[in-house]
């Protein structure tokens, strides 16, 4: 993931980028916001849908014994 900060010319959320030294600072879109929010979203349902299932599985295990 990017790293981001505040840029210091104009405030806004910037994506920084360095180069030889020299630091860049790419203002965030909404759009990349978006996108970067659906993907994170998604992540989090898998993790979801994972925990749950290991939660299935442990309850399983446990009646067993």
């Amino acid at each position: 993931m990017s790293d981001v900060a505040k840029c210091p010319t104009c405030g806004s959320i910037s994506k920084i980028k360095e180069k030889d030294g020299h630091i860049t600072y790419s203002a965030v879109q909404d759009e990349e916001a978006l996108k970067k929010i659906g993907q994170l979203k998604k992540a989090m349902e898998k993790f979801k849908q994972k925990a749950e299932a290991l939660e299935k599985e442990v309850q399983e295990l446990k009646a067993l014994n």
